[in-house]
């Protein structure tokens, strides 16, 4: 069992999750129950997953965990990308954001790769 809290991909994603709030904050009221809180839940999917697996006793458990995690990076890069076509996002904050999620996703897959 791991301490999630001292993960530094618990701790990256979690300031991830901040930033995907503070720019969806920014989006249009319609998109309330649509992209802003799909974002929103995403973002969220991500350290919660990260800190669920680590509660589990044994390794290929987490690794489940921690795959879902990385599918949860793969939506909110996809929805970024819609968020830009519908011009929510410049594309400075899309290519921001996109370096910061890739960036979780090889640090979330190294660490799996550490699990087998």
């Amino acid at each position: 069992m791991h301490r999630f809290k001292d993960l530094e991909i618990w701790k990256r994603s979690r300031c991830f999750c901040s930033k995907i709030y503070e720019v969806t904050s920014k989006f249009p009221d319609s998109e309330k129950f649509g992209l802003t809180n799909q974002l929103r839940r995403a973002s969220v999917s991500i350290p919660s997953n990260i800190a669920e697996g680590s509660s589990r006793h044994s390794n290929k458990d987490f690794t489940r965990f921690l795959q879902i995690a990385i599918g949860s990076a793969y939506e909110i890069e996809t929805q970024l990308l819609i968020a830009l076509d519908l011009k929510f996002i410049s594309k400075k904050k899309l290519d921001y954001l996109i370096s910061e999620i890739d960036e979780i996703v090889r640090m979330t897959s190294k660490f799996k790769s550490t699990l087998k």
